[in-house]
């Protein structure tokens, strides 16, 4: 894979990030737009288990997805006190994904600042994701296509993107929004998967009060390389193209995929798998 680290920045006015970054839809990470945020001191977690701990919380881990699974269905549940135990104790799967813990402690909004950057931001929807030392998130990208601007707390993660065209090399699962969940994203197994060696994509490690801003429709794989917690702030897409894809995912491709795992189990999954591979080494065909 061909990657090349993420353009960064101290700062920027908005008109110059609009310009510059969401009209080209390029990637960049902004370093010190959390400084001045109560959450810059505050958010660590230890604070977290402090005024959390008795919130009940939704957690994933690494397993394959599983035809008897709903979409985005966790696997488990911890109460939040002892998830942050046990992050803070030794290295687990188990992570926090897309959930709306701001909703369930209601005064975490008053430790950040909505961004004045230049995107509408849906202040409905501030999502927190939390991973132990060495936990991963799949490859996959968001079903809405927003524009998101992703900071980091407590810690390094390391995030790994690639633009909507490099999907023709990611031996994407049709009816789904991930790649195949047997590629190590780490170490590439060029043999089975040899698209790979065509992807260009972008890298960087996002250390604590950092914020990286992800195009919309963007792939996005992050490994925790440190316990820690991110924020996810989202914008609808400008693209029309983007938003008509963002609305077939939203109320038909979910439940398509959804009835025909019900009806097909198994054999499903294996279906898409299969499908994902031989698409994807066509694509790669077509290019030499």
């Amino acid at each position: 894979m061909k990657l090349k680290q993420i353009e960064r920045v101290k700062k920027i006015s908005k008109a110059d990030f609009v310009s510059q970054y969401v009209k080209k839809q390029i990637p960049v990470v902004i370093e010190e737009l959390t400084e001045d945020w109560p959450a810059y001191n505050k958010w660590k977690l230890s604070y977290i288990k402090e005024i959390a701990g008795n919130s009940i919380v939704p957690l994933y881990d690494d397993r394959p997805v599983n035809h008897e699974d709903g979409f985005n269905e966790a696997h488990t549940t911890m109460k939040m006190s002892d998830y942050i135990d046990l992050l803070l104790e030794k290295p687990t799967n188990y992570r926090i994904f897309l959930y709306n813990l701001i909703k369930e402690v209601p005064s975490l909004k008053n430790d950040f600042l909505w961004p004045d950057i230049g995107l509408k931001l849906v202040k409905q929807m501030p999502m927190l994701f939390f991973g132990g030392e060495n936990s991963r998130v799949f490859m996959h990208y968001d079903i809405d296509y927003s524009n998101i601007l992703h900071f980091h707390f407590h810690g390094e993660k390391q995030c790994m993107i690639f633009a909507p065209n490099q999907s023709k090399f990611m031996y994407k699962v049709p009816h789904a929004l991930i790649s195949r969940e047997d590629i190590d994203f780490d170490n590439p197994d060029y043999e089975k998967f040899p698209a790979l060696k065509n992807i260009e994509g972008y890298i960087t490690n996002l250390k604590h009060g950092e914020m990286l801003y992800m195009p919309e429709g963007y792939w996005h794989y992050m490994k925790y390389l440190t316990p820690g917690f991110s924020m996810s702030l989202r914008s609808f897409p400008k693209n029309i193209v983007n938003l008509s894809k963002a609305a077939y995912n939203v109320f038909i491709m979910r439940h398509f995929d959804i009835m025909m795992r019900k009806i097909q189990g198994q054999k499903w999954i294996d279906y898409k798998n299969e499908k994902a591979l031989k698409d994807t080494n066509q694509n790669l065909q077509r290019t030499l």
